[in-house]
C-alpha cells in the first residue's frame, strides 16, 4: 500500500512541487517507481498477469491524466509511459530472481 501511495504522490504532485533535477532524472524515477510497484506486488503474491496488466494500464492512465489535468501543470509523455513499462519489466526480473533465491534456500 505504501508503494501505491508513493506512486500517486510522485505521479500527480503539481509541477510546482517537483524539485529541480538534472535532465533525465524523471525517467529514472519513473523506471524505479514502477519496478518498486511490480516487486512489491509480486512479493505480496498478487496474481502475476492481472498485476502486470494493471500496472501497464496504470502507467498509461497516469500519463493521460497528467496531460488532461491542467491544474497539475504537467504533461503526459509517451516516453515516460514506455519507461514505466521498462520499470515493470525490471521489477518482474528482480522479483523473479529474489523469489527464486528464497526458494533455493
Amino acid at each position: 500500500m505504501t508503494a501505491v501511495l508513493l506512486s500517486v504522490i510522485i505521479l500527480f504532485i503539481p509541477q510546482s512541487g517537483v524539485p529541480d533535477s538534472p535532465p533525465g532524472t524523471d525517467k529514472v524515477v519513473h523506471c524505479l517507481l514502477f519496478a518498486l510497484l511490480t516487486v512489491t506486488g509480486l512479493v505480496a503474491r498478487l496474481p502475476r498477469r492481472p498485476l502486470l496488466a494493471g500496472l501497464v494500464a496504470y502507467a498509461a492512465v497516469s500519463e493521460v491524466l497528467q496531460w488532461l489535468i491542467v491544474a497539475l501543470g504537467r504533461g503526459g509523455d509517451v516516453v515516460d509511459g514506455l519507461v514505466d513499462v521498462a520499470g515493470i519489466a525490471l521489477g518482474w526480473l528482480v522479483a523473479r530472481y529474489a523469489l527464486s533465491r528464497n526458494r533455493s534456500r
